[in-house]
């Protein structure tokens, strides 16, 4: 990583919160949501890539989670409130032109109400695998199997929560081009270095967001109108595990735009992350 590729860190603060934000590089803002129990860390080992490709690339610490601290209790989290804090960060960052826009897994639910809610500030937005279940055509089984994630975490702990969410979602393919065939063997060290703050935020993501944002009814008015600035996205591996690769290939179709896929499965932005910037920055076209 070069000097330019180093993360300038920052806060920013929200409504509720104080957010702990990071960039790299200079240009044209593209802001990266984290997804999961992720925080700023989990984009880190696409940041040369992107930064090459002429980004200003920022990411953050969603509230309640790592380095971003909550002014009062914790409950539930909000869709709204997550995609209002990104908002406001593009407007700390960017106060004069859009941002692009990618957010992973519930990230890009976070994402995908920014995009139905302030159009105006997307340049244009990669929403990969939202698990937003409202939109298979029989939600019932899924919305049990994520419930079923909570309650083994309320009743037996993180262990128990993930082994369950595993077994209901089930394998993701290995069969595909040679790149995708292999497993991911070693994680970034960005990655590496995130390890313990997402493991200490995964009772936040089993117990008060998991339920809640994958039960959330996206705006399908509101993105078929912003629909020239989607980029519904899915990794190829990602097929056959219905709740992450359905609703995106459902909304795809309702919004008007085809589904694009990238390198690896649902975790492929930190699986593959050079990989994957690459296709961000081919999707997203030049900064």
């Amino acid at each position: 990583m070069t000097d330019t590729d180093k993360a300038i860190p920052g806060t920013l603060e929200v409504p509720g919160a104080t957010l702990h934000y990071e960039v790299r590089g200079s240009g044209p803002l593209l802001l990266l949501i984290p997804g999961g129990a992720g925080d700023a860390g989990m984009y880190a080992g696409m940041a040369a890539p992107l930064t090459a490709a002429g980004y200003a690339v920022a990411s953050f610490d969603p509230r309640a989670l790592s380095r971003s601290r909550l002014h009062g209790p914790l409950g539930d989290q909000r869709v709204a409130e997550w995609s209002e804090d990104a908002r406001l960060l593009i407007d700390h960052l960017s106060p004069d032109e859009p941002a692009a826009v990618m957010g992973c897994s519930s990230g890009a639910i976070v994402a995908l109400d920014l995009l139905a809610r302030h159009p105006d500030r997307v340049r244009r937005l990669i929403a990969h695998e939202p698990p937003l279940l409202e939109l298979l055509e029989d939600p019932a089984p899924q919305r049990a199997l994520f419930a079923d994630v909570r309650e083994a975490f309320r009743a037996e702990g993180v262990g128990a929560a993930m082994a369950r969410f595993a077994e209901g979602v089930g394998e993701q393919r290995s069969e595909g081009a040679s790149s995708d065939d292999r497993a991911a063997t070693e994680l970034p060290p960005e990655i590496q270095e995130m390890a313990p703050r997402m493991h200490a935020n995964l009772p936040v993501f089993l117990d008060h967001m998991l339920v809640p944002f994958s039960s959330t009814t996206p705006d399908v008015t509101a993105l078929r109108s912003a629909a020239a600035k989607l980029v519904p996205a899915a990794g190829r591996l990602s097929r056959d595990q219905v709740p992450l690769y359905g609703p995106v290939a459902r909304l795809a179709a309702l919004v008007g735009r085809p589904l694009e896929e990238f390198p690896g499965g649902h975790l492929g932005a930190v699986e593959r992350p050079g990989e994957f910037a690459e296709r961000v920055v081919g999707v997203l076209g030049g900064a």
